[in-house]
């Protein structure tokens, strides 16, 4: 379990703030943790309602992890912290309704409730206006977090209704070390720290035997495509199709892509240190012979272009063949 210490050392300043709001018993009723993502907004929520209802903790912020509260909301099972998070490509007006509707009943563990909502940015007008008259009737006994990367996008009206904690950028070093010292491996870690995923998204690929066929087929395709666009364009039919199944795993499969070609840049560069497939420095290096800096920025191009395509719903297919035959 992630502890406040343990956020403090990355996020002196924002964790000192909430700390003290929780120790003091001055919470507000409302936080906006705001900052780009992998700084630890998700994990502070997590501990935040967990410090809220722990029933061991006195006289500290920090919550004791072992209660039946502390580990419900570790495992996403407490009724009374709700989770909101994008219904596909925004949050909408129905989900922030189904919300106001669950916190008309009765706590079923306590009179306390919480309501974390992610990517807050990415509301619809009608949820952020469905929003907004929620935390203008706050409950003494509730409290909100929004999450954001780009408060930009958001109401000025939520905003203002909002205690604004900020989150600062880490350096990927910080980051990487960060999630080495939570039991990532190094050369997972590094891949977590490129792709932006947070503590918790880390520790699920930590494991996971799709993640890891996922890295393994981005390798084999990497050995097709620099024999020749032919076997490449054969073996996605053969065996990328087959794993990167939905939208979701495609990007994925895109994103593990792009940082292959990102390494081989480095590679010219002779930034070896940065690489982030460093296990594979070997077969990067000889990469970098076949392909000139100018050939792995085409690939670069490729790759983003048509990762934009396929978040517009361009076929899959069609978008991995194109790509397949450009690079």
């Amino acid at each position: 379990m992630t502890t406040w210490s343990q956020l403090k050392s990355n996020q002196p300043i924002a964790i000192k703030m909430l700390q003290n709001s929780i120790e003091k018993q001055r919470t507000a009723h409302a936080y906006l943790f705001h900052g780009p993502k992998g700084t630890g907004k998700v994990e502070a929520s997590l501990l935040f309602a967990m410090s809220y209802f722990c029933e061991n903790r006195e006289g500290t912020s920090e919550p004791c992890g072992e209660c039946h509260s502390c580990k419900r909301i570790q495992t996403g099972n407490h009724p009374d912290v709700h989770w909101i998070k994008p219904d596909g490509q925004s949050i909408k007006k129905e989900q922030i309704e189904h919300l106001q509707k669950e916190f008309t009943y009765t706590g079923l563990e306590s009179t306390q409730k919480c309501y974390i909502i992610e990517d807050a940015e990415k509301m619809t007008v009608h949820s952020a206006n469905r929003l907004l008259k929620f935390l203008e009737e706050p409950s003494r006994q509730t409290v909100a977090i929004l999450l954001s990367e780009n408060i930009d996008s958001m109401l000025a009206t939520i905003l203002s209704r909002c205690q604004r904690i900020q989150f600062q950028p880490l350096s990927q070093t910080e980051q990487q070390q960060y999630l080495i010292e939570q039991g990532i491996p190094d050369s997972t870690a590094r891949i977590c720290v490129a792709m932006n995923l947070n503590i918790y998204e880390a520790k699920e690929w930590k494991d996971d035997e799709w993640f890891a066929e996922a890295r393994k087929i981005v390798l084999q395709l990497m050995e097709k495509v620099m024999n020749s666009n032919n076997e490449g364009y054969l073996f996605i039919h053969q065996a990328w199709f087959d794993h990167f199944k939905d939208r979701n795993q495609l990007e994925t499969g895109l994103e593990l892509l792009l940082l292959w070609f990102k390494d081989i840049i480095l590679y010219h560069l002779d930034e070896k240190e940065q690489l982030v497939f460093y296990d594979q420095s070997d077969r990067i290096e000889r990469y970098h012979q076949m392909m000139t800096i100018d050939q792995a920025k085409h690939a670069v191009y490729n790759i983003l272009d048509t990762k934009r395509r396929v978040s517009m719903n361009v076929h899959q297919t069609l978008a991995m063949e194109h790509l397949v035959l450009q690079i």
